[in-house]
């Protein structure tokens, strides 16, 4: 979505490195471009007025003039600024003290609130909550059998008493929104939910009558929360729509949908500085799953190239198995041979977290390799899958008897070409020998350095100049000793297998080793 803004802001930001001292001229060409890129953006123009003006003069300030770098200083201001039009803080929804929860969604024709609907459904449910969902969409055609799929789907129970409109019926839908709505509240009363999700009719800012239709519906059953609903590909229009909904409806969150769209999401940024509404949401795809709670702090960080490492471990914690990843810490620990059983166990794992794209454009400077990253194909994953299950079991755990014969059939059995076979099981030797590495201790794959293998073949050319092995000491308190420290250090690397949390802090710093995902994984893709 921030694509073009992002590569724009980096640009930008570029020009400033290395300066040491920057002028009023310095200052005054950054915020230019700053400017420019907002607004190609679609940020709305009095925000983007507002906000150039705050980073101009805290730039000009002392606190940039005494900074030690002072381009670093810029980037700071500008994340803060980011930070402080999104909305300043992560809000939650605020829960009932007494009986349930009641969220309304309100929102433009064709805003996506009726699968958004679903999404919120399914995200309370994961975080302890029982939602219902009430169908109060009488106008558009099938709306109500929409929600009941999308209900079906979250698993989560639909209050339906009406079918609404039909393609026969529009002008006169059948049941009244506002008595539904009222119903559904008192059923999910009754049935001890504790989260009642109330789907409207889509109206537009100018449709008087569907306004007011809003109007009793929440006066009717009081909500806890307004949650308007608005395209992020929406353009200059969204502050306009906004106001219209927040006079109408008095709304008090902000749900940002279709946010994974390429359009320049100028809304995202106008929004919640205009009206001075809180974005609480966002979805970021299709799927139910695609949802999520929306911190200003880390969105800032994407639009800066800066990742968004926190949202990334999240999804891993949540997705990943505690015992694989124990098991596979302690078989790291023993310096056993990792085996393609292993690849293929944490290959699923992988698979729990989404989208490898999504997951890798999170992290520090991702947007430098988007290109490679867009045209990377996720069913490049189902193709390794594929080989390794082709294999015999003792051939998963032995792949040096793979001879040509085998690998034909091998190549048969999943479908491709043998030279797709033979890359797999020489990245893997490479991924093998990279396991042994690191759980003794030695750091693979940086180029360029003394006795590991990287560009060049560094470790082969100082093979000969490398220390010899160091031999047991025949002191026996001495030999304790030696005992003692290689258990720390194999105690050291079962620590650092599970957790993956140590990433770097620059940009461009990307590293998909740090990310806690399977070891020699890259490799694996030939990424």
């Amino acid at each position: 979505m921030f694509n073009s803004l992002s590569d724009r802001l980096t640009a930008t930001f570029k020009n400033l490195r290395g300066k040491g001292r920057l002028t009023e001229a310095d200052v005054d060409a950054t915020v230019r471009e700053i400017r420019r890129a907002l607004l190609d953006a679609d940020v709305a123009v009095p925000v983007v007025r507002e906000f150039t003006a705050r980073v101009r003069e805290r730039a000009l300030g002392a606190e940039v003039s005494g900074a030690l770098n002072p381009s670093q200083q810029i980037v700071k201001i500008v994340n803060e600024e980011l930070v402080e039009i999104l909305g300043g803080e992560t809000r939650r929804i605020r829960l009932a003290k007494n009986g349930p929860t009641i969220i309304m969604l309100a929102g433009l024709q064709g805003a996506g609130k009726t699968t958004l609907a679903g999404k919120l459904s399914k995200w309370l449910k994961a975080q302890g909550h029982s939602p219902m969902l009430v169908a109060c969409d009488l106008q558009r055609p099938n709306a109500v059998t929409q929600l009941q799929v999308v209900g079906e789907r979250a698993k989560v129970p639909v209050f339906a008493p009406h079918p609404g409109a039909t393609s026969s019926e529009l002008e006169h839908p059948a049941g009244d929104p506002v008595e539904v709505a009222r119903a559904g509240v008192e059923e999910a009363r009754q049935k001890l939910h504790d989260v009642v999700i109330v789907d409207t009719a889509g109206r537009l800012g100018v449709d008087a009558d569907m306004m007011e239709q809003a109007r009793q519906i929440r006066r009717t059953i009081v909500p806890n929360e307004v949650l308007f609903v608005i395209d992020s590909m929406i353009g200059q229009d969204a502050v306009n729509t906004a106001l219209a909904f927040d006079e109408g409806v008095n709304f008090t969150g902000i749900v940002l949908s279709k946010l994974d769209g390429d359009a320049r999401g100028g809304a995202a940024l106008s929004v919640a500085s205009v009206t001075g509404k809180p974005v609480m949401f966002a979805s970021t795809g299709e799927g139910l799953d695609d949802f999520e709670l929306f911190h200003p702090d880390r969105m800032a960080s994407r639009i800066l190239d800066m990742g968004d490492v926190l949202t990334l471990i999240e999804q891993a914690e949540k997705s990943w198995d505690k015992d694989e990843a124990a098991r596979m810490a302690k078989k790291f620990a023993d310096q056993e041979d990792f085996t393609l059983d292993d690849f293929l166990a944490q290959m699923q794992q992988i698979r729990n977290m989404g989208s490898m794209k999504k997951m890798l454009m999170m992290m520090p400077g991702a947007q430098n390799i988007r290109q490679q990253l867009e045209q990377f194909d996720e069913r490049e994953i189902d193709r390794v899958e594929a080989i390794v299950r082709s294999m015999t079991p003792h051939e998963r755990v032995a792949p040096k008897i793979i001879n040509g014969s085998r690998r034909a059939r091998i190549a048969r059995g999943s479908g491709v070409h043998v030279s797709e076979v033979n890359g797999l099981l020489e990245r893997f030797a490479q991924a093998q020998k990279m396991m042994k590495k690191m759980a003794q201790g030695g750091m693979p794959g940086m180029p360029g350095m003394p006795g590991m293998p990287g560009a060049g073949g560094g470790a082969r050319k100082n093979a000969k100049n490398a220390p010899k092995k160091k031999a047991k000491s025949g002191n026996p308190a001495k030999a304790a000793q030696e005992r003692k420290d290689a258990e720390a250090r194999r105690a050291n690397a079962a620590k650092a297998l599970p957790t993956g949390a140590s990433f770097g802090q620059q940009a461009g710093d990307f590293d998909p080793s740090q990310l806690n995902l399977p070891k020699g994984f890259d490799k694996f893709l030939g990424q």
